[in-house]
């Protein structure tokens, strides 16, 4: 252990970071914003946003919270999504707003929804169509406000958009039927927002960032309370382990983990964008093929998982065919 240790002292990591080089999450992610804005931040299904793109568009989202719903800062607004474009830019809007994200699995029973709506006291949820099935079962019995619902294909732009809903919805039915009249659709509440009203919000390093709940599996789910100075300081510390192996606006990062889960939601989606990474949201690892075959499109620097996932492509031939040459870090 001694010699482990002493080979990092001498690569130069510290071994002490400092916590409170932001005052919370915004003012990271802003400053990446801004020294990155030209670069491409995050790829879903072949569409790209860049750092700007993701500015303005949070921007929206943020503004939408603020003026049209008239939400209060701390209030909390709970996500439902897998991998998609509509996570990074409805996550940083709110916290850009002051509120505080309760990131919901989507593969939740209602059962599972109604408690952690409830638990958390969510005023708002931004829910992908395929769980509305759930939502719907689970609302009742909750205090959330506001229903905002949205599609694998929104984000995707012009008539890519319109045909991958469409297949989603009519041709693999995927989307379980529902009834929520009173949801409004992500791409119009985006489409309404003006960005020019976002009111920018002083937040504090000891101000609930998320509640972020457990697994689970030894009774109900629990919301552990996150600050924002909880993230930066794990921020920090996963920087200084790896800060030798990235170059800024250089990495290019695969990230088949969900984004609501702790893991891919510090490591991929917080310490990458605050070096400029692109970061490729794989929407269903399960599909190894698909997954192998959109890694083949990159040269990718960096790779995270679970040892589920690895035993997978590893046993996949067309994983052994990748051209691996640019690959820094595998987490």
């Amino acid at each position: 252990m001694e010699k482990f240790w002493l080979k990092f002292y001498r690569e130069g990591i510290p071994a002490e970071i400092d916590p409170d080089i932001y005052n919370s999450i915004p003012e990271l992610l802003e400053e990446a914003f801004d020294k990155f804005s030209d670069l491409p931040a995050f790829t879903c299904m072949g569409k790209t946003l860049h750092y700007d793109d993701i500015n303005l568009l949070s921007k929206k989202f943020a503004s939408y919270l603020q003026n049209e719903l008239k939400l209060e800062k701390g209030s909390r607004v709970a996500l439902m999504m897998p991998n998609i474009l509509q996570y990074p830019v409805a996550l940083f809007g709110l916290l850009r707003a002051g509120m505080v994200c309760v990131n919901v699995n989507p593969l939740y029973t209602s059962r599972e929804l109604e408690h952690q709506l409830t638990d958390s006291g969510a005023d708002v949820i931004l829910a992908f169509e395929n769980s509305a099935h759930c939502l719907e079962k689970a609302l009742p019995n909750t205090k959330v406000k506001h229903v905002i619902l949205t599609g694998i294909g929104d984000m995707l732009g012009g008539l890519k958009s319109h045909i991958v809903n469409f297949a989603i919805k009519h041709v693999k039915k995927m989307v379980p039927k529902y009834h929520l009249p009173q949801a409004k659709r992500f791409n119009d509440i985006m489409g309404q927002a003006d960005p020019s009203l976002f009111k920018k919000v002083e937040i504090k390093s000891s101000e609930i960032a998320f509640l972020q709940y457990t697994g689970g599996t030894t009774g109900v789910s629990k919301g552990a309370v996150l600050t924002h100075r909880n993230i930066l300081a794990n921020i920090e510390q996963a920087k200084a382990w790896i800060k030798h192996d990235l170059i800024d606006g250089q990495e290019v990062l695969i990230t088949p983990l969900p984004l609501y889960h702790i893991f891919s939601l510090t490591a991929n989606c917080f310490v990458f964008s605050a070096v400029g990474a692109h970061n490729i949201l794989i929407t269903n690892p399960r599909d190894i093929p698909g997954f192998v075959k959109e890694m083949s499109k990159y040269k990718f620097t960096a790779l995270t998982g679970v040892n589920t996932l690895f035993n997978a492509l590893v046993n996949s031939e067309d994983f052994k065919k990748l051209d691996f040459s640019s690959l820094k870090i595998a987490l």
